[in-house]
């Protein structure tokens, strides 16, 4: 198995880990943006001191992909978190999820990445299980006006990932690319937080869930993007954006949850996909 491809693998458990904080998070009433505020908070010191530690850390070029990396996920986490508010969640995330779809487009229309069979059959799969695992609650009611939010955040979030494919293109190692997003994420997410709340106060909880879910991400992205140095985007970004089997296979074991016929197809559809990306 490639390098590129074991990283992604790593990556997609640490996001899916983090997804899990943020599951937690939600189901003891942390606020969104006091969680993804808090988030930033700490994942910031924590790039700050992996690009010192590493030495890694370049004032270059790619450092402004990252900065535009901070603009474009902001905007598409706001779009997402908003897009909740009138729009049942079994619809909002799996359609959300699909932002690699966007990746792949770009990978291979400006980047001239191999669009193979395997591949294909990887995002038929991938698509499958992300209805299967995600959606299947009573409430599926969606407002128009969430459906264009929950649009405009799934295109973003796969440009966003495409440009760390660029960053890293241009030399950028996950430090510089991942400090200069963070240059901009985190006073926007925070001054969103002073500005929802007219002050900031979170509750306590969401200290501890914040705190694991910026360690658990920011492993998931410096692997990411040392996999997309030397891999393509349309391989490694679908692999890593499947973490939703760690979140559904831990919701089994830890939780109890009951597997439904659904779940099981939706992670046969789920390992079938990285067994074809693996492979492609």
């Amino acid at each position: 198995m490639h390098e590129s491809i074991q990283l992604a693998l790593i990556a997609m458990v640490f996001y899916g880990l983090s997804d899990w904080m943020y599951k937690s998070a939600a189901s003891e009433g942390v606020q969104s943006h006091h969680f993804m505020a808090i988030q930033s908070m700490l994942f910031t010191p924590g790039i700050l001191l992996y690009g010192y530690v590493t030495q890694s850390f370049y004032f270059e070029k790619s450092f402004f992909c990252g900065m535009t990396n901070g603009f474009i996920t902001f905007l598409a986490l706001y779009n997402f978190l908003s897009s909740l508010k009138s729009g049942a969640v079994s619809v909002i995330a799996p359609i959300f999820r699909l932002s690699f779809i966007i990746t792949t487009i770009l990978a291979v229309f400006f980047l001239d990445e191999r669009f193979t069979l395997l591949k294909f059959l990887a995002l038929c799969a991938s698509l499958c299980a992300v209805f299967l695992l995600l959606g299947g609650e009573k409430k599926t009611s969606i407002s128009q006006k969430a459906l264009i939010q929950v649009i405009i955040a799934t295109v973003l979030m796969g440009v966003a990932s495409f440009i760390y494919k660029v960053g890293t293109l241009w030399g950028g190692t996950p430090a510089t690319i991942i400090t200069g997003q963070v240059s901009i994420f985190f006073p926007l997410a925070l001054g969103f937080a002073f500005y929802k709340d007219r002050g900031f106060r979170p509750i306590p909880v969401a200290w501890k869930y914040g705190a694991s879910a910026s360690i658990f991400t920011l492993i998931a992205l410096i692997l990411l993007l040392s996999g997309l140095k030397i891999g393509e985007v349309s391989t490694l970004v679908p692999i890593s954006q499947m973490g939703f089997i760690v979140t559904a296979l831990m919701g089994y074991f830890l939780l109890k949850e009951p597997f439904t016929i659904r779940k099981y197809l939706g992670l046969a559809c789920a390992f079938s996909a990285l067994i074809f990306l693996s492979i492609s």
